[in-house]
């Protein structure tokens, strides 16, 4: 297994604990999520992560809980599809972002989509600069599909599907 963390910053020696800056509604019980962390995302999932920090994007696959007819609607022959809006095409394809991969020990697996927590330090073993994120997806077998607006695709949130979204307060209309 293999455990990334992508930012703009390409001189990171250390990530250190820190609560996220919009903290989250969690279940009871898990409310720690919003504290000091260091955060990290498996390789089968590092494809969320591969846009500029405040581009909103709505990502999907398939559980195994899925329905046929909704991962064929929605996926097609895809593992994965990844939704940003139009406006955030240009920035997508020029700007670079910075995978740093992290040692596995110290992390805990939340056990959703590939999110991984540290309490603790961590030194990075390894920066991989990542230019013209938008050819990455396809060799990850995700399909990037560009619209005007992710607002329509509120409802993806009922079907069967895994559903994700990030930062979805800078997307067009979200409300």
């Amino acid at each position: 297994m293999r455990l990334f963390h992508f930012s703009d910053d390409p001189g990171i020696v250390a990530f250190e604990p820190r609560p996220v800056r919009i903290p989250s509604a969690r279940a009871p019980g898990r409310e720690w999520l919003n504290g000091p962390l260091v955060w990290a995302i498996d390789a089968d999932h590092d494809f969320m992560y591969l846009f500029p920090r405040d581009c909103p994007r709505i990502l999907l696959w398939a559980k195994p809980e899925t329905l046929e007819t909704e991962r064929r609607r929605w996926l097609g022959e895809w593992r994965a599809a990844a939704f940003i809006e139009r406006q955030w095409m240009e920035r997508l394809s020029a700007e670079t972002i910075h995978r740093y991969e992290m040692p596995t020990e110290g992390f805990e697996n939340l056990d959703d989509a590939g999110m991984w927590v540290a309490r603790r330090r961590v030194i990075p073993m390894e920066r991989t600069t990542i230019l013209r994120l938008d050819q990455e997806f396809a060799p990850r077998g995700v399909e990037l599909r560009v619209v005007d607006s992710l607002r329509p695709l509120k409802n993806l949130w009922s079907t069967s599907l895994h559903v994700s979204g990030i930062r979805l307060r800078n997307a067009r209309d979200w409300e």
